[in-house]
Formats: structure tokens, sequence, C-alpha cells
């Protein structure tokens, strides 16, 4: 049976049936006397070539690539494989600990378009709110939905693209192919764990190819995947004061818990199908289906210096609420509520924590049931878990082929939804005083997106060594986003944060309010205010040109025009080369513009987060929300609509054929203006508090600071990346390969506003990622076993430790090993035993450990959880 075009990529509409069935049957007739080149189609509209010939960088991973690994998340295992792709573990950041923001090139996670079977990839619901500066506020894809046993090959270009794709392939495209085989598959079980006892994984795949009639398939693909927390942490020196000091309720060993997430019942499918309806056309569908639920913890809520829960003031004295202001009854440490000559708004006797008189006042409290503390609840203190479920789901189908002259067409539509559900627990909502649940539902964010696209090509004869291949297409996209509300008590205000208004002896009127915090501690829930259903729609066009205008010289020309409901259009263009010095070098590269559109989610998005802020009474846990830059309290700050990020970017590189070997090296540059970002924290007053809240934002009130989304700085990216693949002569019998691959990227500031970027998130920005990646893998692959031993290394970098500049960590380079072996104890069983960071290294130690209980940096690119040993067990058929 033929394979279909659909077989050998689902990239590109314009490369000809032809041109696809011949290279796969090219490579199935010749397989018995040499290695076969990959052909990739991503970053140009010809027909499929070989990665050497492409004017643009693009790195070919197989599936079998990521298969040979320990880890299960996608996100881990392109971290491996791709020296320029960064990733790190998110145990406390709020949203971004169910979708972790990765960084392609030093780029945010939203500046890298990627592509499932060459169609756009919808974005997940998830903002990153703590992005560790880089990635504050990035809305990217969740490519963990995607599993291994999926996957027939990845395709990384390392080049802007927008000219090509449309919006966000500033840093490059990534386009993962699915499988399929229309017959056979596999089944695979693996389990892990770290060398600490912790962290244990448990995974189940299979992939299935079925063929339909005689001139199609379909493949279908599952994973199921759970994953245990880890924990490293040490003791916060606040909660082992606590405990010095005769406090047994505080948890131990640790108050507060660094590590990765549990993650529940992590289901993925996939399908893909193709099926030939006459001699030069096809129909196509792919999709998939995915749910997991996530959940870590947050910050440890001190029971003497949580503000709005058990002190105002860092813990001087106690936060006493009065559950019945009107009884005539004063609280001990609480406000006076009667009118009259007492009346000033303040507390007229606080309960100072540690005084001689604190016991006797506490007991009074405890026997008053209008009184109240918090410390009656949680006299050790809390620490909220935090998590969320994850749902996504996305099809494709579309209509492709060649007519007689030579044109090829592809007509497609697809769509992709991506919820988020959160939730917490093991927390309260201050302001309902004793009556608050300690588990609440927060309410959903919401991805929707559809697409629309009409492409065609057509090779033309113009005199060139080869026809010049006329590309144009039209694209139709809408993008919605929705925050659903949550359960009331989450967000509702409680007696102990209702405003009062009491009459002094002077007949002034006094406005106070108890000083507790509004909703869910550590992340409130979304109230009708908050939640609503926000869209644009965009169309486009464009014109791609390339062709061998010699037998050494092929050059590209693209032009993309978009249109935007919310901000306008856009025009951009790329320019490309490539020559060939001889049979075994060549040079290539690229000019291009770029842009990435704001998401709506960025544009009208509001949230609160718990996190450390730097009050007269020092670093202390507080509110800080995001706001809409149309807020006027934003505008007042300096926000304005948000509009699109601007790109020039420029690569230069050397493919060279020495041998049986390969290498390439390439040089980018990448000038990025007009930079999407959260703004500097902006301490609030109590005026525009109060405007906050006239204007919807009910949580404002206790809110101590407020970010909101801004173009507002400039960047400069350049790098290099080298990759390499050597074949080896070691052994009589079996293949020996050795490839590496390297990356060096440096980022700069080079224009800000500094009222909305500080020195910390400059510097974030510029060196919380390594600059230095790389790493080598040498293979031997014999019938009967197989072995792969990898180096990898992560050069220096920055971290603002809990995102303070006053906790700086200068965190110096690493190096781990991988290895894995396997044996096949039957035809069609292999048996894998392998290890992950295989001398259990660690980063530096953390020197602000006892701060917040975390025993390394959190931001290490290599993870912080040491080694990890895993068992594999594939059957195939």
């Amino acid at each position: 049976m033929k394979k279909l075009l659909l077989g050998t990529s689902c990239v590109a509409m314009v490369s000809s049936i032809s041109s696809g069935v011949f290279a796969q049957e090219e490579a199935d007739t010749s397989a018995d006397t040499m290695a076969i080149e990959e052909v990739v189609v991503t970053g140009s509209r010809r027909a499929a070539r070989s990665a050497a010939d492409t004017p643009a960088p693009v790195d070919v991973i197989s599936g079998d690539d990521f298969a040979n690994q320990g880890d299960g998340d996608m996100s881990n295992l392109l971290r491996t494989v791709v020296p320029s792709y960064n990733v790190n573990t998110q145990p406390i950041s709020d949203a971004a600990t169910l979708v972790r923001p990765a960084n392609l090139r030093g780029l945010a996670p939203d500046q890298t378009l990627v592509l499932l079977n060459g169609k756009r990839r919808h974005r997940a619901a998830v903002i990153a709110f703590l992005g560790g500066g880089l990635s504050d506020g990035a809305q990217g894809p969740d490519i963990s939905v995607i599993p291994a046993i999926a996957l027939k090959r990845v395709e990384v270009l390392r080049d802007g693209a927008a000219a090509q794709y449309g919006s966000d392939a500033i840093a490059g495209v990534m386009n993962f192919v699915l499988r399929d085989d229309n017959e056979g598959g596999s089944i695979e079980a693996k389990y892990g764990s770290t060398y600490e006892g912790d962290g244990d994984q448990l995974q189940f795949a299979a992939n299935v190819g079925l063929p339909v009639t005689d001139s199609g398939f379909v493949n279908f693909s599952a994973e199921w995947r759970q994953q245990d927390a880890t924990d490293r942490s040490v003791q916060r020196d606040d909660a082992q004061g606590l405990i010095d000091a005769g406090n047994t309720d505080v948890r131990e060993p640790y108050a507060q818990i660094w590590g990765q997430p549990e993650v529940r019942n992590d289901w993925k499918a996939f399908m893909n199908f193709g099926i030939e309806t006459g001699d030069n056309s096809e129909v196509y569908a792919f999709g998939n289906y995915a749910e997991r639920e996530v959940e870590g913890g947050f910050f440890y809520r001190n029971p003497n210096t949580r503000g709005g829960v058990n002190s105002n003031d860092g813990g001087e004295t106690r936060l006493v609420g009065d559950l019945a202001p009107d009884d005539g009854v004063t609280c001990p440490g609480g406000y006076n509520f009667n009118e009259g000559e007492a009346t000033t708004g303040t507390i007229p006797n606080p309960l100072v924590i540690g005084s001689a008189g604190e016991a006797a006042a506490l007991a009074a409290i405890n026997a008053d049931p209008n009184c109240f503390i918090f410390n009656e609840m949680f006299p050790g203190g809390f620490t909220p878990q935090f998590g969320g479920k994850l749902n996504d789901i996305a099809g494709a189908m579309g209509f492709r082929g060649e007519l007689d002259n030579g044109m090829t067409y592809d007509i497609s539509v697809h769509a992709g939804r991506n919820q988020a559900d959160f939730f917490i627990s093991n927390t309260i909502n201050p302001s309902l005083g004793p009556s608050t649940p300690t588990t609440f539902e927060l309410g959903s964010y919401v991805q929707l997106e559809k697409n629309f696209n009409a492409d065609v090509s057509y090779p033309l004869e113009v005199g060139f060594y080869s026809p010049l291949n006329v590309a144009a297409g039209f694209e139709w996209r809408e993008e919605q986003f929705e925050a659903r509300t949550g359960q009331p008590e989450s967000f509702d205000i409680g007696i102990l944060a209702q405003p009062f208004e009491r009459e002094n002896a002077s007949g002034e009127t006094i406005s106070f309010n108890q000083g507790f915090g509004l909703g869910s501690n550590g992340f409130s829930g979304f109230s009708p205010q908050v939640a609503g259903q926000w869209d644009r729609s965009n169309i486009a066009l464009y014109l791609d040109l390339e062709a061998d205008v010699t037998e050494d010289l092929i050059l590209g020309a693209a032009l993309r025009w978009e249109d935007f409901s919310d901000f306008g259009s856009t025009t951009n263009f790329k320019v490309s080369a490539l020559y060939k010095l001889g049979d075994s070098i060549r040079l290539r590269g690229s000019y291009s513009t770029g842009f990435r559109a704001p998401t709506v989610g960025q544009q009208q998005v509001i949230n609160v987060s718990t996190v450390f802020e730097q009050t007269p009474s020092g670093l202390q846990l507080a509110q800080r929300g995001t706001i809409p830059p149309t807020n006027p309290v934003a505008i007042s700050k300096g926000a304005q609509p948000l509009g699109p990020e601007k790109s020039n970017s420029f690569t230069l590189g050397l493919v060279a054929d020495l041998g049986a070997a390969s290498v390439t090296v390439d040089y980018f540059n990448i000038k990025l203006k007009d930079r999407i970002t959260q703004s500097a924290s902006i301490s609030l007053t109590q005026a525009e508090r109060d405007a906050l809240v006239a204007s919807g934002v009910s949580f404002a009130a206790d809110l101590a600071a407020f970010r909101f989304f801004v173009n507002d700085f400039d960047t400069r990216t350049q790098g290099v990346d080298v990759v390499a693949t050597i074949p080896l002569t070691i052994t009589d019998s079996g293949n020996t390969n050795l490839s590496f691959a390297g990356n060096y990227t440096k980022t700069e500031v080079v224009d800000f506003n500094p009222v909305t970027l500080d020195g910390t998130r400059i510097r974030q920005l510029e060196e919380n990622l390594p600059r230095w990646r790389g790493n080598a893998t040498l293979t031997h692959a014999t019938d009967s076993w197989r072995v792969l031993t990898r180096v990898n290394y992560f050069g220096k970098y920055w971290e603002a430790h809990l995102d303070s500049g006053d906790l700086p960590i200068e965190a110096g380079s690493e190096i781990t090993f991988d290895a894995e072996i396997g044996f096949n104890v039957m035809e069609n069983l292999e048996l894998i035993v392998g290890a992950n960071n295989l001398f259990n290294n660690y980063p530096d130690d953390n020197e602000w450990a006892g701060v917040a209980g975390a025993a390394y940096p959190v931001t290490s690119p290599m993870g912080f959880n040491g080694g990890f040993y895993y068992a594999r067990a594939r059957f195939t058929f």
C-alpha cells in the first residue's frame, strides 16, 4: 500500500502528492544500503527536503529520541534534546505550576509558534502570572498534553517565521508530527522514582495503526500517567522559631514544601487519519483529548505575621475580629464600634503579641462567641494547597491534493479548546471569620480558538534551475478567552472586611473596616465582576516564493499581511538564501520581520496572587493584583491598550558534511520591540484601592500592589547554535553514533521604562536562563541490545529568589549524566533500565533557604530533584 502525503508530513499543503510518496519510497528502497536523511517541511512551502538543504536551521528529532528517556513530560523531554529550550520545575508559581512556561532561544513561551501536523496549536487557558521574570504574563500552548508515543518526529525551526506562519513565530517554530503507521503498534509500561525515594512516576502508553480500505490509515495513541510530588525543602526560619518557642502545631518536618507538584490521572489520546480520495487527493483529520489534575503547595502563612489574617503590622499586634459590631461590646484588641467619644477608626487597645496580658486577652476572645482570631482555627499557621483540573480538546480536518497542471491545494478547518478549573484547599476567606470554608472552587479560565486555512502552490517555470514555487494562502482565525465565576465563598466580602461608618463626639463620620483579607487566601476566586468572555478575530493573506535559482543557490521570500479586529493590521516579510560551496559546504541565512499579537487574556484578565513584597516590616506575603491596562488606575500609571510586539531578526549559518559527519553552526540575532510583559509591582495608595473597587475590582480593598500588561521595553537576543552528528565504528557489529548540540544565548534589555520595569526584572530577563547549554550523546545499537549515554551542561545563571532583588543567587554551572540500556529479551519485547542525572547532582545550595524553605534555587534549569531511575517494558506488534 502506498504511503499518503499525510504519512510524510501534515505540514505542507504545497508539497505535492508525488513528492511526498517519492520521498517515502526512496527511503524504503535504500534502507539496506545507507542512512537516509530525514525530510522536513517546516519553514518552507516547497516539497520536503533534507534538513541540510533548508535556508533556515531546522532540527529533526525522531519519536525514539523522546521515547528513550526516563521522564514522561514532553517539556522535560524537549529540554534534553533541544539545548536552546529551557523549562524548570515551577514549584510555587500560581497557575504556572499547572502549565509550566518554557523558553526557546531565551524568549517567552508565547513567542514560539507551536504546530501540530503543520496546523497552529491553540494556547493554554493558563496565564503565567508568576513566570520567574522572563515568562511573567505569558500565555503559550500546553505541549505537555502530547504523549511521546504519538510522535513520528518533531521539527524545530530556529528562525523567525511570522511572515510564513503569522503571530508568535518570533523565536522559532516547533512542529509536532504525529505517527501515520497503517499497521502494527506498541505498548509501553514505565515506572520511575528519584534517588530520594519520592516523585514516583507510573506510565502506560499504547499506539496502534490500522488500514482504512486499501488507501488510507488511522493511527491511535493513548497514555495514562501519574506523578507523585517531591520535597526538597528545609524548615523555614520563622517556623523553626515558633517550634523553638513551644508551638507544637507547626507542620513538621517542613511548614512549606518546595518540589515538583503532584499530577493525577494524566490522560492523553491522539488520533491521526488520512485516506486517498483519488489519484492525487486525500482527506485527512487529526485530533486529541487530554485531561489531568495538578496540585502543589503555596507559601506558609505564619500565625503571628500573616497580613489580613493574623496581624497587619508584621507581627507586633494580633488581628482580632468582632463578629457582632453592634452588640456594644468591644473585643480585646479589636475595634470600638460604639459612636461617641471613643470612636476614632482605630484599635484603642491593640493586643500586643507576647505581652504580659496576652494570655488573658486570648482566653477572653476564645470565651466570647462574637470575638475571633484565626489562631483558633490554625494555631500553627497554614499552607494552602493549590491546583487545577485541566482539559484539552482539539480537532482538524482538511482536503488537499494536486491538479493536473501541478497546482496543489489544501483547505482545512481546525479548532482547539483548553480549560483550567482552579481549586485551593487548607486555606480561608479571612473576611468570613469562623464560618469560612477551607476548600474552594475558584472558577475557570477557558481558551477557545478556531481556524480556517486555504492554501495553494504552483511550480512556475521562469528559467531558474528549478521551477519557482509560488505559494499563497488565506487564513481566518478567532480567539476567545473566558473567565468563569468560582463558588461565592471564594470571593465574598464577609463582615470582617465590610466598611463601617460611625460618628465621633464631634459629629464627624469615621469610615473604617476591621482589616481582614478578602477572598480565598492565596488565590482569590473569580467574582462576577471579574468573570466575562472576550474575543477577537483576524484575517491574513500571504505570498511565499522559493526556487533553486542555480544549481548552487536557493532563494526564498515571503510576505504576510494580517488584520486584527482589536488593534489593526501588520505586514511582515522574510528573505532567505542557501549557497552551496561545493558538495560538502553550504552557507545559509535569512532576514525577517515578525510580530506577536497580545492575547485576549492578556488584554482583559483580572487576577490576584499572594507573593512576597517589600513592606515597612520587611519582606512579607502580600496580595498583588493584575488588572487590565485599560483600567483607569493602570492608565494613571502609564498603561495603554496593548499592541503587537515587533521583531527584526537575522540568521547566518554554515552546514558542513565532513565525510560521514555533519556539522551545522548558526548565528541568530533577534531585536524585539514593544515586548509585552507585566509591569513592575506598583504600590497602591488607599485612594487607588478605592478607585479600583469602584471600577468593579472588588478584591482591591486589601491589595498591597498591582501590575498590568504593557508594551514597554525592547531587547536584543543573540546567540549561536551548534549541532553535529558523527557516525563511529567502534565494534564490528552494530551502529554507533555520537551527536552534539550546543547553544549560547544572550539577551540584553536595550530600552525600558523605569516606572514599569525595575532592575530586578531586567536582570531576570538577562540572566535567569543560562547563556550556555549543551549535550553530547553516544548511542550504540545491535540486534539484541542498545545503550545510550549522555552528558548535559547547564551554564551559570542568576536568580532573584522569591522574585526579590534583595535575595540574589549567583548559581554556578552544572553537569549531569544520563544512561540507558535496552535488551531484546524476545523478538518483540524490549526491557529498558536507565537513569537521568545518573550521579545525583544537585544545583548549588540556596543561601536564603531559611526565608521560605527552598533548599535549592527554584528556577534551576536542570531541576532540583536530583537523580531519577526508571525501568520500562516495550512490546511491539
